[in-house]
């Protein structure tokens, strides 16, 4: 039996993850950007086709500010200085984010959003080489928008976000009021006009944002993660059997997986690697930026995990890890986010590189050592 402790819930013995700590493994870290007495914060990243170049983009400030754009063409090992992009990205009130997608022409393109109010996009279809300016994708509003987006099996985009009635518009609100709530909008043509939002998801109580989404190993099934800002709750989860037409009730995760802005990937032999900030209240790692190992079957049924992993160790109590997850073709994950990675520094750019297979032989150890 492992060494590791055993908990009881439900009748079913589960077993507590393995916590890990990659803080001080600086052979996986990469400063990405940093200035001295400048914030640098919340990162979106995306790999390209060619399985080796990511682009990175962030705001010069919390949240809102001017939009940088950095690339990497050795697959997050070192990156580029500041590139060239449109003057409009200078006006940016809200996290950008950034993905790929493919209209049924084939014609693939790079949509970056802005959000608050209106949401802005902005395209991009040599790569990242060049970009239009920021333009209006609709009369509402929203915060982290849009935080994710996939692509649904008959070619049309489903993109979410969140927000808490300050700018979505009050033709968008269901009950007139301020509360939070969780939008989707949809795409088909390759990202280029989107519909106007309709609400997915919402609670009495608890104030669900920052959507995350992930598509089941067997495709069937859309999962949404998300951030729970009331902080009186767990994160929540909801699920989709219909590409996104129709949604469960939302439920709580289990505490293990308790943060703000998940995002992840699939590794090869199935498990799911989800980075976020760490707010689960009696966590040792709480504030920080980490990431929990797992299956799809370990979240839909409220299972701890596999690995509890601190990725770096956040100085500040919680402002970090707005982080962007890419794979690469080898199974090699990389991390990209900002963070107070220095005493009373300002916030700045970094990113970590690592394998699961790495963290199996890790685990082993620890467990050996014991």
């Amino acid at each position: 039996m492992s060494s590791l402790a055993s908990v009881f819930a439900l009748g079913v013995i589960f077993q507590a993850p393995h916590h890990l700590d990659l803080n001080d493994d600086s052979t996986r870290q990469t400063i990405v950007d940093r200035e001295d007495g400048q914030y640098l914060g919340h990162v979106t990243s995306v790999l390209l086709e060619d399985g080796k170049t990511i682009l990175a983009t962030y705001p010069m400030g919390h949240g809102r500010g001017q939009i940088v754009l950095k690339k990497s063409d050795d697959g997050g090992v070192s990156w580029s200085d500041r590139l060239p992009v449109p003057e409009s990205w200078s006006t940016s009130k809200e996290v950008p984010t950034i993905f790929r997608t493919t209209d049924k022409n084939g014609i693939r393109r790079l949509i970056l959003h802005s959000g608050l109010y209106p949401i802005r996009q902005s395209v991009s279809e040599d790569d990242g080489k060049t970009w239009s300016e920021l333009k209006p994708i609709g009369n509402y509003g929203g915060i982290v928008a849009s935080s994710c987006m996939i692509k649904c099996k008959d070619g049309s985009y489903i993109a979410m976000f969140h927000d808490d009635g300050r700018f979505i518009g009050e033709q968008f609100k269901p009950d007139g009021g301020n509360k939070f709530y969780v939008y989707q909008i949809r795409s088909t043509d390759g990202g280029l006009s989107w519909s106007d939002p309709e609400v997915i998801a919402t609670h009495p109580q608890a104030h669900l944002c920052e959507p995350g989404i992930f598509r089941s190993p067997d495709g069937k099934q859309l999962l949404v993660l998300f951030r729970e800002n009331s902080r009186k709750f767990n994160s929540f989860f909801i699920t989709s059997t219909d590409e996104g037409k129709s949604w469960s009730s939302p439920q709580q995760t289990s505490a293990d997986l308790t943060g703000d802005r998940h995002t992840g990937v699939y590794t090869k032999d199935g498990r799911m690697f989800i980075s976020f900030r760490d707010t689960n209240q009696k966590s040792p790692t709480l504030g920080d930026w980490v990431a929990w190992v797992g299956s799809y079957d370990d979240i839909i049924n409220t299972r701890p995990g596999e690995f509890h992993v601190r990725l770096k160790d956040n100085k500040h109590s919680w402002d970090c890890a707005y982080p962007g997850v890419n794979i690469l073709p080898d199974d090699t994950i990389v991390c990209t986010t900002y963070g107070h990675w220095q005493d009373q520094q300002s916030p700045y750019i970094l990113s970590v590189r690592l394998r699961l297979s790495e963290l199996d032989i890790l685990a082993t150890t620890k467990d050996s050592e014991k």
